[in-house]
């Protein structure tokens, strides 16, 4: 039901059966099926206007920053070139507008599976998605995995994957076949990113992610910061190349530019978040 003004009502994520992170709704303003997932967005006291999809936090207005700097600028730092950029889901609208926070950006394609989540994210979170009218930015609703093995050879100078957990649509955003075909849109010098899942209540999955894109670019970094909606609180994402970009290596003028609207990105973040916690390193040493 949309527009559902009845008494503050709980809403909970259950992960695995094993763990719910839940949320006062004090009104909930969307609540619909879309061919693909049943997409819901609240709001709320404590995180303001949030985004579920199929009963799974995507994002929060109070909770968004981390995640949206995170997976951008990272990536928009360290690749030789940016002036063309594929996002493959994403359709809260927060990954394109700090990608498009760049000036030498010239083109963005937004890739989004669900024409809904954008309709709905459009109208209710609109302090989220503040970039949908930018001219450099086209946005089309097809299936993400097949518009990037359709993708011409070096295309693309970044690739960045916001998509949601491994299951249902997104599943394949995961094989390898997929990362091939990413390889092959960003070229010999460009940078892949994607969302690498929680380190501590997803490790399996996050350890098999960094592993499967390791046998398709010769440099894998992942990378981490606080997301509190997700499940455990900590999150990963993982910067990949088969060029000479590093993640250690920024270009300064690009760092200077992203600091200056953001609230949880800095040089300093950009240095530590590439630290990997023992248990990853553990959990990647052993077979």
């Amino acid at each position: 039901m949309s527009g559902h003004t009845a008494e503050a009502e709980w809403v909970d994520e259950v992960s695995d059966g094993k763990m719910r992170f839940g949320v006062l709704a004090s009104r909930i303003l969307f609540d619909k099926p879309s061919p693909f997932q049943q997409v819901t967005i609240i709001d709320s006291p404590a995180l303001g206007r949030a985004l579920l999809l199929d009963r799974l936090w995507m994002t929060a207005e109070k909770d968004e920053c981390t995640y949206h700097e995170m997976i951008v600028h990272p990536a928009l730092v360290t690749a030789k070139q940016i002036k063309r950029v594929l996002v493959i889901g994403g359709g809260d609208g927060g990954t394109v507008r700090e990608v498009l926070r760049h000036p030498e950006v010239e083109h963005v394609d937004m890739i989004e599976i669900d024409e809904m989540v954008v309709t709905a994210s459009r109208e209710y979170l609109p302090t989220i998605g503040t970039a949908w009218n930018d001219p450099r930015l086209n946005v089309a609703f097809v299936d993400g995995a097949k518009f990037v093995e359709d993708a011409a050879p070096g295309s693309y100078d970044i690739v960045l994957i916001d998509g949601s957990d491994p299951v249902g649509p997104a599943t394949v955003l995961f094989e390898e076949r997929f990362f091939k075909a990413c390889a092959r849109a960003v070229g010999p010098e460009g940078v892949v990113v994607t969302q690498g899942g929680s380190p501590t209540v997803q490790q399996a999955e996050h350890v098999g992610l960094i592993r499967t894109m390791s046998q398709v670019f010769s440099h894998v970094a992942p990378y981490y910061g606080p997301v509190g909606i997700y499940p455990g609180g900590a999150w990963s994402w993982v910067w990949a190349t088969s060029g000479s970009a590093r993640p250690e290596q920024p270009i300064a003028e690009r760092v200077k530019r992203a600091e200056a609207t953001s609230q949880y990105y800095n040089g300093q973040i950009q240095r530590g978040a590439f630290s990997v916690p023992n248990m990853v390193v553990r959990a990647l040493e052993a077979r």
